[in-house]
């Protein structure tokens, strides 16, 4: 048994979602959102890089001593899959562990809203599951995919930087590639994809302006493309994808993404108050005709107003997600107000405004 494994079950045992080894540091589970210390000893460089290199591959271990950075999944057989990060910092080596459940929660377990795997049964289009670092998004593209791998009979190719979710073909055929391990890039894998005879094709993540070309050009031609972004709402994330892009071609790429794009989901992370644990709040925009003509025209600062009126399609506002669970008890009227769009709004419930970040109260 590796050295490293106590922590990895321990962090399974708490329900951590993350767990931080640092020389110069003890290490450190993250549980509900917050860090929490575990009673061990500071932890040295070399003993530390030791621990982790007894669990790492060859080849990664090369890549972390020439670059200072890695990415890698890793298995503990019968106990969890993880996402590592290994990085070099001031006082040596750092690591970070993420815990990807072994079993693939559905939209129904999640509690997410049944429009979810009404999307994932689409023909083609383009589906983007966006939020900050930690909100969830992997889970929930799981959760589509699975759904689909369940209902469709499909060939489905993930490109991840590193598999998360280990998706067994169910009624689908399902074949996962690494990025750095089964192929060289996103783009490459996806360019590579189209000659391979998807229907859906899952990107990890759309990081530059070579793989989001490829993504729209695969959802034009009848494939259903599902990816993340770190944006926090539906317009932004508009805005990200077309300025990415030189300026004397975004109109074009304005016309390609009205016609490509079919949902926009936006997910926050609250702490709950009512049980330990965390909850997703999500914003939906649903790419109907109204919204395309937005996207075509350059009108992306209308899009929460076609959000407002667009709940019999599916659509909800992150801040009317906010106000359900507020009023249900479910969430801190704080935090409400530090992670709602319009603050002014949620002012009455605070009963002495403390924003974390002062600098947006309203006016």
């Amino acid at each position: 048994m590796a050295k490293i494994d106590a922590f990895l079950k321990l962090m399974v045992e708490l329900g951590a979602s993350d767990l931080h080894l640092s020389a110069g540091s003890p290490p450190l589970l993250r549980v509900h959102g917050d860090l929490q210390r575990v009673k061990y000893k500071v932890l040295e460089s070399e003993e530390l890089k030791a621990m982790l290199y007894e669990v790492t591959p060859e080849e990664k271990i090369k890549q972390f001593e020439e670059t200072g950075d890695v990415d890698f999944g890793f298995e503990l057989p019968g106990v969890a899959r993880f996402r590592v990060n290994f990085f070099m910092q001031h006082r040596g080596v750092g690591a970070v562990f993420r815990l990807i459940p072994s079993q693939i929660r559905s939209v129904e377990e999640l509690g997410l809203p049944p429009i979810l795997n009404k999307l994932a049964l689409l023909p083609k289009g383009l589906i983007l599951v966006t939020g900050p670092t930690g909100s969830g998004k992997s889970t929930t593209l799981a959760a589509m995919v699975d759904y689909a791998n369940r209902m469709r009979r499909d060939h489905i190719i993930t490109i991840e930087d590193p598999i998360e979710f280990v998706h067994q073909p169910k009624n689908c055929l399902v074949n996962q590639r690494e990025v750095g391990l089964h192929t060289r890039s996103f783009a490459a894998a996806l360019r590579a994809a189209l000659r391979e005879d998807p229907d859906i094709i899952l990107v990890g993540e759309m990081r530059d302006l070579e793989t989001i070309s490829l993504a729209l050009e695969a959802a034009l031609t009848g494939h259903l493309v599902m990816s993340t972004l770190h944006t926090v709402s539906a317009a932004q994330t508009v805005d990200r994808i077309i300025d990415i892009f030189p300026h004397d071609q975004q109109p074009q790429i304005r016309a390609s993404l009205s016609e490509s794009l079919r949902a926009v989901i936006s997910q926050t992370m609250f702490k709950r108050i009512d049980r330990p644990g965390r909850i997703v709040a999500l914003e939906i925009l649903i790419a109907t005709p109204a919204a395309r003509n937005l996207i075509r025209e350059g009108k992306t600062y209308q899009i929460p107003s076609i959000i407002q009126t667009g709940r019999k399609y599916g659509m909800i506002s992150l801040d009317d997600s906010i106000m359900e669970y507020l009023q249900r008890g479910i969430i801190s009227p704080e935090e409400a107000l530090n992670k709602a769009a319009d603050k002014a709004r949620f002012m009455p419930f605070v009963k002495e405004v403390e924003l974390a970040d002062f600098t947006e109260l309203p006016v």
